[in-house]
């Protein structure tokens, strides 16, 4: 068996961008809690369609990592449906193994609708029930967890047991939405077992049940949860990362024009960032190469498109202003 670099496990998905033209935006006065609005029982145009496939955190993840040199595989499921083999076809585009990918009879691969207005977009999700299992993955260097079905509680239990038979394989941990949700107690072996672990300013506040919270109160909560190394983003005020009892901020890479679409931008930092570790950078380091794939991400359609190779990464690194780097604050 091939002992990957870099092994992803998540759902899978097709999304569908419809982009919008006529609709608003109504938001509280702190720009929170906005809803898109559009007129009711009406006909709304919209200016085009663009379907992409094969995507999801974990999938997007496994680009990364591939388009920077690395081994990649995925764990997932997909129905037994042409939306399911134009998924797996698109993967193997992208060299990325798909022999951890389960078909299933009688079951329909995920298919999700994105409503994209201006540069942001609202996502009409439906997750297929699943019966998951972890296949034979052998010895990776690193596994990637993400975004998983409202099913998949038991499963989290197995790839704990997994982990702690093969304490050598490192993990990362990017939750999504029914990851939280189950909480922090539901997966507490998880975890306890992470190396590195990912998500954003809100998230950290609904997994650890505090409201307008600093991020040093995030970042030390989360740890005290069991990973070794957190990193929490912040929007347009850049990435923060404790490591070994150290506080690291990150500004954004500049954008090189407006943003045209933030789908996928917190997955490309991400396993940007673990597959910068797995080339050898130091933590710092990595935490300057994940923005940069973000910028570049959230100027394409969808999450996987403005990925980069390590060459062209490394150019814009070269090309950075010299205030774009790690500070460290305590």
């Amino acid at each position: 068996m091939n002992e990957y670099d870099f092994i992803a496990i998540g759902d899978i998905t097709t999304d569908a961008f419809i982009r919008l033209k006529d609709a608003e935006v109504h938001c509280v006065l702190d720009h929170e809690n906005c809803t898109l609005c559009m007129r009711f029982g009406d006909k709304i145009p919209y200016e085009f369609v663009e379907v992409v496939r094969a995507v999801g955190n974990s999938p997007n993840a496994s680009v990364t990592a591939t388009r920077l040199g690395l081994s990649s595989a995925l764990v997932s499921n997909i129905g037994k449906d042409q939306n399911g083999a134009e998924c797996i076809e698109e993967l193997k585009k992208n060299n990325i193994n798909t022999d951890f990918v389960s078909t299933h009879d009688g079951k329909n691969t995920n298919y999700h609708y994105v409503l994209w207005y201006t540069d942001d977009r609202t996502i009409l999700i439906k997750h297929e029930i699943f019966d998951y299992s972890l296949p034979n993955i052998g010895k990776p260097k690193w596994v990637y967890l993400s975004s998983l079905g409202e099913a998949s509680l038991p499963f989290h239990q197995t790839l704990a047991t997994y982990l702690a038979e093969n304490p050598e394989v490192q993990l990362a941990f990017q939750p999504g939405t029914f990851q939280i949700k189950f909480g922090k107690d539901a997966l507490k072996d998880i975890y306890a077992r992470t190396n590195v672990f990912f998500c954003n300013k809100e998230e950290a506040e609904r997994i650890l049940e505090k409201e307008n919270s600093e991020i040093s109160d995030l970042l030390l909560g989360i740890q005290a949860l069991g990973p070794k190394m957190v990193v929490i983003s912040d929007g347009p005020k850049g990435s923060y990362m404790l490591n070994n009892g150290v506080i690291w901020h990150m500004p954004m890479y500049p954008d090189p024009k407006p943003t045209y679409d933030r789908t996928g931008a917190g997955d490309a930092f991400s396993s940007t960032f673990i597959s910068a570790l797995i080339l050898g950078k130091t933590p710092e380091e990595a935490l300057r190469w994940g923005p940069v794939n973000s910028m570049s991400v959230v100027q394409q359609i969808g999450a996987q498109k403005g990925l980069l190779s390590r060459e062209k990464l490394e150019e814009y690194l070269a090309q950075a202003p010299a205030d774009y780097t790690p500070k460290r604050l305590n």
